[in-house]
């Protein structure tokens, strides 16, 4: 039993396949559901899942691994295998896949010398632990061994990532692997289109390709043939390790060459407890929801959408061509004239044994004409059909038809929303929906697309609220001149407190505090969620009592420098706390270097030098002649802009305008593009003090879940209800179990909600004023089918109006 890859496609053992593969990801799913959702995957005729395997779901703490209950890899793996899915496995190190630190250990940030997705030695060590934990796993449920494994990935679209030694790293994680006895194909997935840069070209990685490309873009075939002979010159086939889930798209992908085709999340699921990420999908920070679902076929709750469909159409038409279809080659394009927006160039298969395969998407919104071939043909709004060109059927030929073919065993079956063209021999024929024709003695018969049932409504049940008397413990973590991480604490999710108390002068400034801050300064408190920018706060007439609850939301899971928390591996907490001493306006007297300024240096107001060298870099420079520590704050930064302190290269950026300079500091340089239009730069340094002695205390996601789990009497609660900002209030709601589960719709504003059942953290709902978040329906929480219990903080946050949970909204589901 073999999986092998060449230019042809992939066969599986002896057979040429095109693998139709849904991401499935059993970590965002109960377990009692796992084997109903690879079936429903199954159902859909796709044939394979793909399945990341996040390190830090397994290893909870340094050297503290899990793999039971719903940590079970193994045993996910094993019911794909009996439900005949075939599987590609992803276990990183890095996986993405809007996950907490992208699947990477918190606590990898706290070694300055570790260097994450690097080749170098300590960030190489910790994944040796983590491979050894999950590799051999895998190895036994490879293909060929009894398993379902067909392909193990690499790493994750590491093109996107700034790794300096890309052959080394590959290398490293390749040796692995092989010493752990994975023999099938070793993959690794570009995100941009940078094949080296996810691969390093190292021998036995075989480059992999994400497209996702706009659904209406006429330029999609071009884009992907164009990878799809890069590969077939290396010996390779085009496989397309994740794209959007639209099978209108998966059609354009298929005709253009590629043999895997696997979009991304089709089976959506759920970001429990503090596992979703911070990202870069906001301006530019986001938080990722509970629900996670980008539209998939499959909805978070298990329903299937219309597209599960389409998914069962592609698959009959996989299955009809089988083996013509999966070793078929790229073609020639063909003109095809349309009244109706379509393909810039039309993708064009040569089917193994004859024939052509021709891709002709409608990406309007009514249906219209084709002429393929030189027969006019009809084509359904939002629809690509796949036709046929030129087919042997035994004695005769299939010159043309222009929808999907279903079955060729007895007669030809198509699925069409609008009548098919057939041209057999010298005959040609237009078959209504639903109804048969014989043409050249071949019994033609089109049948509509199936659909797909509508869910019953849900309905909205009564729950009984009380309001618990205690709140959750702390576990007290020492006191310390300057506020530490939380992940030097020991917490890697969950949360922590800070409080000290000082003498303020008339500002604070507070720089890397994330993910989410509730500042209480004198009693007024500031809910700070700016993914580690530098926050200015008025302090005027305060008491110099501080107190601040910082809460992760999770770790960032791409690497973006525009903001601190943005950085793959940047650690959370409090960050630093800074009285403002003193201010200076040093706008004026910069000397300046570059376009004609000759010598002396001429002195200018920052950005004031007036020249015709439009966008040619120019330098302005200072001395600043600092004792104690320093910020730089420019104000009107609308591009990025290279600032150099002492000599040393720094950035700063429109997002967080700001530098903390070490004291001494003696000159400042800042180079830009000239431009007029965008207006002048203001420059101020700051003198500042730092705020020192903080006393902490945690609470990491394990004790929150085991105080949910406590019940306790309470008092019965009439909703609304009103807090402060900074307020806390634990709730107990009494609901039934229901086989389907239940929907948890908080109404009210400036509030956060978390929610707990069974003893897990559900995950984090936010109401009101908030930062931007992604994925799927953010103001949800779901409790899985037997789960029991629902047990709610609610904590009031800084913003417009009163902290207020009106109704928590119960639905059947």
């Amino acid at each position: 039993m073999t999986v092998s890859l060449d230019a042809r496609g992939i066969t599986i053992d002896g057979t040429p396949q095109v693998v139709l593969c849904a991401s499935l990801f059993y970590f965002r799913l109960p377990r009692e559901q796992w084997r109903e959702r690879l079936e429903q995957v199954r159902r859909s005729g796709y044939t394979c899942v793909d399945v990341y395997v996040p390190w830090n779901f397994h290893e909870l703490s340094p050297g503290r691994w899990s793999f039971e209950g719903r940590r079970d890899v193994a045993a996910f793996l094993d019911l794909a295998y009996e439900v005949g899915l075939h599987v590609i496995a992803r276990p990183g190190p890095y996986i993405c896949s809007e996950w907490d630190g992208g699947a990477l250990p918190a606590w990898l940030g706290l070694d300055p010398s570790l260097r994450v997705r690097q080749n170098e030695p300590r960030f190489l060590a910790a994944v040796t632990a983590w491979f050894d934990q999950v590799l051999p796993i895998l190895a036994a449920r490879r293909h060929g061994a009894g398993g379902a494994v067909i392909m193990v990935q690499l790493e994750n679209e590491l093109d996107f990532f700034d790794c300096t030694e890309r052959p080394g790293y590959l290398a490293a994680l390749r040796e692995q692997a092989v010493a752990h006895g994975i023999d099938v194909s070793l993959i690794a997935c570009s995100g941009q289109g940078d094949l080296f840069g996810a691969t390093g070209d190292v021998d036995g990685v075989v480059p992999a390709c994400n497209f996702y490309p706009d659904d209406d873009s006429p330029f999609v075939e071009e884009e992907v043939r164009r990878y799809a002979q890069l590969l077939a010159d290396r010996g390779l086939p085009l496989l397309v390790t994740e794209t959007n889930r639209r099978h209108r798209t998966l059609r354009r992908l298929l005709a253009s060459g590629a043999s895997l085709i696997a979009p991304y999340l089709q089976s959506s699921g759920w970001n429990f407890g503090y596992t979703p990420s911070c990202g870069n999908w906001g301006h530019p920070g986001n938080f990722m929801s509970h629900g996670y679902d980008f539209g998939g076929y499959v909805s978070s709750m298990g329903v299937e959408r219309p597209e599960y469909a389409e998914a069962q159409v592609l698959s009959w038409v996989v299955l009809a061509l089988g083996p013509r279809l999966a070793a078929a080659t790229v073609g020639a394009p063909i003109d095809v004239v349309t009244d109706f927006p379509t393909s810039s160039s039309h993708s064009v298969l040569d089917l193994d044994g004859g024939g052509r395969l021709v891709a002709v998407p409608n990406l309007g919104r009514e249906d219209g004409r084709a002429i393929v071939e030189g027969v006019s043909v009809a084509v359904a709004a939002d629809s690509c059909p796949l036709m046929l060109l030129d087919l042997p059927l035994g004695e005769t030929m299939l010159r043309l038809a222009s929808a999907d073919l279903m079955d060729s065993r007895q007669g030809l079956l198509f699925c069409s929303s609008v009548p098919v063209t057939v041209v057999i021999g010298n005959s040609t024929e237009e078959v209504p929906v639903g109804s048969s024709r014989i043409v050249e003695g071949v019994v033609v018969t089109v049948e509509p697309p199936p659909e797909v049932d509508e869910p019953d409504a849900s309905g909205v049940l009564d729950a009984k609220v009380r309001r618990r008397t205690s709140a959750a413990p702390s576990t007290p973590a020492g006191t310390h001149e300057e506020p530490p991480a939380l992940e030097a604490l020991g917490v890697y999710r969950g949360r922590g407190t800070y409080a000290t108390t000082t003498e303020l002068m008339d500002e604070l400034l507070v720089v890397g505090a994330s993910d989410i801050v509730n500042l209480s300064i004198g009693g007024r408190v500031h809910t700070l969620a700016g993914f580690g920018a530098t926050q200015r706060l008025d302090v005027r007439g305060l008491d110099g009592v501080l107190e601040a609850t910082v809460e992760i939301w999770g770790h960032a899971n791409f690497d973006d420098v525009r903001l601190p928390s943005l950085r793959l591996g940047a650690l959370r907490g409090l960050g630093s706390v800074w009285n403002v001493v003193a201010t200076r306006d040093i706008s004026a007297l910069w000397t300046v270097d570059g376009h004609w300024a000759g010598a002396p240096a001429p002195l200018r107001n920052l950005t004031g030098w007036s020249s015709t060298r439009i966008g040619t870099p120019i330098t302005y420079t200072r001395r600043v002649d600092t004792e104690g520590p320093t910020a730089l704050h420019l104000e009107g930064v609308h591009a990025p802009v290279a600032v150099t302190v002492d000599g040393e290269p720094r950035t700063v950026h429109v997002e967080d305008p700001w530098l903390l300079l070490p004291a001494g500091t003696k000159e400042i340089s800042v180079t830009l593009p000239h431009d007029p239009s965008a207006g002048g730069l203001r420059a101020e340094l700051l003198t500042l003090s730092p705020v020192l002695g903080w006393t902490c205390s945690v609470q990491d996601d394990e004790l929150l879940a085991a105080f949910a789990l406590r019940r306790e009497q309470g008092t019965e609660l009439q909703l609304p209800l009103t807090l402060r900002p900074g307020e806390e209030v634990w709730l107990d709601l009494e609901l039934p179990s229901l086989e389907n589960g239940l929907l948890v719709r908080p109404d009210g504003a400036q509030v956060r909600v978390t929610g707990w059942a069974s003893g897990e953290c559900l995950g984090r709902v936010w109401l009101g004023d908030r930062p931007a978040f992604s994925g799927g329906d953010p103001d949800v929480l779901w409790i899985p089918p037997g789960w029991s219990g629902l047990t709610l903080l609610v904590q009031g946050v800084d913003g417009p109006g009163t902290p207020e949970l009106r109704a928590v909204r119960i639905e059947s589901t």
